[in-house]
């Protein structure tokens, strides 16, 4: 299987599966003299790991995070220093339930990459789906990391701003209130909170899933990063999004809504402002023109499905043809879209970090 990288100067290699021994990746392209520490990476990680509500797969991993290369320890003894050789990270898997697995074997579950696996490669880890998994993800949360300390200022922020039929109310906005130990949703809306948990709840007890809508943030993101046409910095975006499992939709700044409302509405204004510098009046463009970032926000959203393993029973076929009603065990998310607000983050901060040091690399700034 090919296409396990993504980046061009910034580039991140995955490698692993669901019930193998470890996963990880391998960052090439990070600049020498990057300075993070082990718990910058944690810290992404522990907002990712499962178990940690009864809203969420209840496999206890600890993701604990290892740094195998590319670095050398400040004198200080915790802060690492990249090299410019490529960092490679491992996170071991210690929760697997193969057996779990096992009735499905030579079953194609309904909403899976059961069957394209099958039929492009001729076999499939039926094992939580090997690297079809979202457990793949958490060597991307790893790599994101390290990209948010390329870029000078970049501050990249996540948020669940709608689950099923539910949404937030934008005017309660608070960012802090994301990472409170009351807010098991990433929610930026206290009122939300219990909503979303009898909602879910109900859910969750049908033995049945719901998708979500996530809308990540990036500030601080220089202006000019991006390049006309096949290099476009919501392009890469979008990609890094539309790649992580279960998305099945992007938009942009105000995105499909720009489709439904004038030009003279849509478009964002600019005046001069004290210190010389232009001031726009408005961000629908979610801080991209062109495909080159303004030094606006940037602003993504994406759609993430309901997760497909789920206890109803659902027709299809296996492998030899029967038709057959599957009915997946195992410990699943109630909604898969929770877990994917810190690896939205960190698609997001990869590109533009990779849009970053492309930038530097033609213009010399």
């Amino acid at each position: 299987m090919s296409h396990n990288t993504f980046g061009h100067l910034f580039r991140v290699t995955t490698w692993g599966e669901s019930h193998g021994p470890a996963l990880g990746c391998v960052v090439d392209g990070c600049p020498p003299g990057i300075r993070f520490t082990l718990k910058d990476i944690q810290d992404e990680l522990d907002k990712r790991k499962p178990g940690q509500s009864r809203f969420v797969t209840q496999r206890r991993e600890p993701d604990e995070v290892k740094v195998l290369s590319g670095v050398i320890l400040d004198d200080d003894g915790e802060t690492l220093i990249s090299t410019g050789t490529p960092i490679s990270m491992m996170i071991e898997n210690v929760d697997q339930r193969s057996k779990d697995y096992g009735d499905i074997a030579r079953q194609y579950r309904p909403g899976h990459a059961d069957y394209t696996y099958d039929v492009k490669y001729g076999l499939r880890d039926h094992r939580g789906g090997g690297r079809s998994s979202a457990r793949e993800t958490a060597a991307r949360v790893a790599a994101g990391a390290i990209a948010r300390k390329i870029v000078p200022g970049l501050v990249v922020r996540g948020a669940l701003v709608s689950m099923g039929t539910r949404s937030i109310d934008r005017a309660n906005w608070d960012w802090d209130f994301i990472g409170s130990a009351e807010n098991p949703f990433f929610t930026p809306d206290a009122s939300s909170v219990q909503p979303f948990a009898d909602y879910l709840d109900g859910i969750r007890k049908s033995g049945s899933s719901v998708g979500a809508v996530i809308e990540v943030v990036a500030e601080g993101v220089p202006a000019g990063l991006g390049a006309p046409i096949y290099g476009k910095l919501d392009q890469d975006i979008a990609s890094n999004l539309m790649s992580i499992n279960a998305v099945k939709g992007v938009e942009i700044g105000n995105g499909f809504e720009a489709a439904r409302i004038t030009g003279e509405e849509n478009a964002d204004e600019m005046r001069m402002g004290n210190d010389g510098q232009p001031i726009f009046l408005s961000n629908h463009a979610g801080g991209i023109l062109g495909g080159i970032s303004t030094g606006q926000a940037v602003i993504a959203r994406f759609a993430v499905k309901p997760t497909s393993s789920i206890l109803t029973p659902r027709k299809s076929i296996d492998k030899d043809g029967k038709e057959v009603d599957v009915m997946t065990k195992g410990r699943h998310d109630p909604c898969v879209g929770i877990r994917a607000v810190p690896i939205g983050e960190a698609m997001v901060a990869c590109a533009i970090a990779d849009h970053y040091l492309r930038h530097r690399g033609q213009t010399g700034r």
